[in-house]
């Protein structure tokens, strides 16, 4: 079987509003996409129900995205805080069910924001405590919980494939799992492709993410040797696709990920060149003379 790929809606609109919402499903049902990630949703203001539907119409299943905020915070030294923030994570898991979908990923181990994140150790620790705990019910729900691992400039908490492995082995929890993206490890990274395959037996999502933000064939991550080296690995779960553009996503967004520039236009075309590249690394995966699998993550 293929493997499962998913593609960010905000490389397509800018929200789930319609009619862009079920342009964006269409779009990438037709194109071959399982799957589609949604930003940060409301689960007690948002139309699950409906959303659901337009979901169940397209073929697509939807992966949600759960966060902290201010005063609900798994890693926080107060324990108020800590049950606030893994209540938060628990109603995502709700919401997660009540749209149809079995995976929740996200930064679900902390606030978002180089100086919003205590980096101690004792707050790691009660953060994978905390993680590990929500996982479990995640799994008696029918949900895989992933934590998605950001670069230093986003968090000061699990920047590397390894400490997201000492994550879950503080965790306590044999479901939680570890979201790479190559965006974040071309930053942190010295072998991404040895870091990918390091990472596997826990990997619940491996995310492919451009240098630049923008289209996955140019840039210095080699998307498609990403892909070949993780199924050569043994990976057989979800692969996704993430660009950003700052004439596609909301103001506010862009302004929170610091996307300035248009590194595109047309996410409809971002998309279907992805889908592509992935296809292509899957098929180089099962050939004997696949390409080069040393330890750079260039091309």
């Amino acid at each position: 079987m293929p493997v499962d790929v998913a593609c960010h809606v905000n490389v397509l609109v800018p929200d789930l509003a319609e009619p862009g919402l079920t342009r964006a499903l269409g779009a990438l049902a037709d194109l071959g996409y399982s799957h589609v990630v949604l930003p940060p949703i409301d689960p007690e203001a948002d139309p699950l129900a409906r959303w659901a539907a337009r979901f169940r119409d397209s073929g697509l299943s939807p992966i949600t995205i759960a966060g902290q905020a201010p005063g609900a915070d798994v890693s926080s030294a107060d324990p108020h805080e800590q049950e606030r923030g893994a209540a938060a994570l628990r109603r995502v898991v709700d919401a997660t069910v009540a749209l149809g979908g079995d995976q929740m990923n996200g930064v679900s181990y902390g606030l978002f924001g180089r100086a919003a994140t205590t980096s101690t150790r004792e707050a790691f620790e009660r953060s994978a405590a905390h993680l590990g705990a929500v996982a479990d019910h995640a799994h008696d729900r029918g949900v895989t919980m992933t934590f998605e691992v950001l670069n230093r400039y986003e968090t000061a908490l699990v920047n590397t494939a390894q400490q997201a492995l000492d994550f879950v082995a503080a965790s306590g929890s044999d479901h939680l799992r570890v979201h790479l993206d190559t965006f974040h490890m071309a930053v942190e990274e010295a072998d991404m492709l040895g870091a990918i395959r390091s990472a596997v037996p826990v990997l619940g999502y491996l995310e492919l993410g451009q240098s630049g933000r923008g289209p996955l064939a140019s840039g210095s991550v080699d998307a498609e040797a990403v892909v070949r080296e993780a199924i050569r690995a043994g990976y057989r779960g979800r692969i996704g696709v993430e660009a950003f553009s700052r004439s596609v996503l909301s103001e506010v967004a862009s302004d929170l990920l610091a996307i300035w520039r248009e590194p595109y236009t047309d996410g409809r075309a971002l998309a279907a060149e992805a889908i592509d590249v992935v296809r292509r690394g899957e098929a180089a995966a099962g050939e004997p003379d696949g390409g080069v699998t040393g330890s750079g993550a260039g091309r």
